[in-house]
């Protein structure tokens, strides 16, 4: 078997970038770690050695079982499920949980050019309103409106400078 350190997975991305071909792995090690790995990195064909039950071979001790080699498949498809699609937007599953998530709102009353300050803004459940991150965008700055107490903070109500 190859040791793992001696593997060497980014000359198959080396290849593909460089003739621009389709790569595959021939796996030589004693476990499936490497053809799942090669799998993600964009290998389309992985061979590996496969062992019978109660037969031995001279590659028998770096074959993999029939257990074993379906276990791969399963954790390779699994793994091709998950690259999913580019996205950036909230996933379905994740939308019941945004309550959990915090966004910027108003904590004391605002008046029209009051400063905002992190004692009349803070970022609290539930979401819906700004990322907490555009906290600092607003502190020091001024309040274009009057803003009641409980008022998701939004853009509007930062005034220009």
């Amino acid at each position: 078997p190859a040791p793992i350190e001696e593997i060497n997975l980014n000359t198959m991305l080396d290849i593909r970038k460089k003739f621009k071909v389709h790569t595959g792995y021939s796996d030589h090690t004693e476990k499936n770690y490497t053809s799942i790995h090669a799998s993600s990195l964009g290998a389309c064909m992985i061979e590996r050695h496969v062992k019978l039950e109660n037969f031995k071979s001279v590659d028998s001790f770096f074959s993999s079982s029939i257990s074993d080699f379906e276990e791969m498949i399963k954790i390779i498809r699994i793994n091709e499920r998950s690259s999913g699609l580019i996205s950036y937007n909230i996933s379905k599953s994740s939308k019941p949980n945004l309550n959990g998530r915090k966004s910027l709102y108003v904590v004391k009353n605002i008046k029209k050019g009051e400063i905002f300050t992190e004692e009349n803004i803070k970022p609290i459940r539930p979401t819906f309103g700004l990322h907490p991150k555009y906290l600092k965008f607003f502190i020091k700055k001024k309040s274009t409106k009057n803003i009641k107490f409980g008022t998701r903070l939004k853009w509007s109500h930062l005034k220009k400078i």
